[in-house]
């Protein structure tokens, strides 16, 4: 493994909403790229009327399109929900060999400290296989598990790529997605999306504590008249997954 010099003044992952009220299906806010840029450079999310999946990678932001290819969008362009941070790698570690045969949430749970913190995720390498989603843009209002069962899906073998993405912690389930979320985008920057299954060959995996977590509370009026109280943990275990 190599170690490198953790730098955490002023880290945090942020996000530009509770995914509690994308899960209910608010896909509308006020949030531009170019404000949740401030934020960070490495992350994931989605945009307006739920278009597609987001991942940001090295500063760019990509939309992933119901039909799987990826392209850079601008600043003005606006999301319901992004989480991200600046991504600076504590450690990275070369994963090959034995360590190969074991899925990859249980090689992941061997790498984090502790399950009760956040951490930012890059694995970058050569894949078996991915299965990956994209939603397609849908209406306001319509909750996110019953757009999922309805997601397109896309199949990848033996390709190169990169997938980003966080650890949150079961407790904060009304914040975040609980447990690893990761978005997926090919060498090339053409193709990605969700990840849903995942077999590696030769990765590396670069694995950042971050020690803060800040929530944007967006001012339009679906949100601050939304009922946020409902426990959409189930929801949101179904459509992550």
């Amino acid at each position: 493994m190599k170690k490198l010099k953790p730098d955490h003044k002023g880290k945090a992952v942020y996000l530009s909403a509770p995914v509690n009220a994308l899960v209910q299906g608010y896909y509308e806010q006020n949030t531009t790229i170019a404000e949740i840029k401030e934020h960070g450079d490495f992350g994931l999310g989605t945009f307006n009327d739920l278009d597609g999946e987001m991942v940001i990678l090295d500063n760019i932001v990509y939309q992933v399109k119901d039909d799987g290819m990826a392209y850079p969008v601008g600043d003005d362009k606006e999301t319901p929900f992004a989480c991200l941070t600046f991504f600076t790698p504590d450690t990275v570690e070369e994963i090959n060999g034995e360590r190969l045969d074991v899925p990859l949430e249980e090689l992941l749970n061997l790498l984090i400290p502790s399950a009760n913190m956040l951490y930012a995720i890059r694995i970058d390498g050569e894949f078996k296989y991915i299965k990956t989603r994209s939603v397609p843009r849908q209406e306001n209002y319509r909750p996110l598990v019953e757009v999922a069962r309805e997601q397109p899906t896309f199949e990848y073998h033996e390709i190169k790529g990169t997938l980003g993405g966080f650890y949150t912690p079961q407790f904060m389930a009304s914040l975040n997605v609980p447990g690893y979320h990761l978005h997926f985008m090919n060498e090339d920057r053409t193709r990605g999306g969700h990840m849903l299954e995942c077999e590696f060959k030769e990765i590396t995996v670069g694995l950042q504590h971050v020690p803060r977590l800040e929530v944007g509370l967006p001012l339009t009026i679906d949100y601050l008249t939304a009922d946020l109280t409902e426990d959409t943990r189930r929801d949101l275990e179904e459509a992550e997954h």
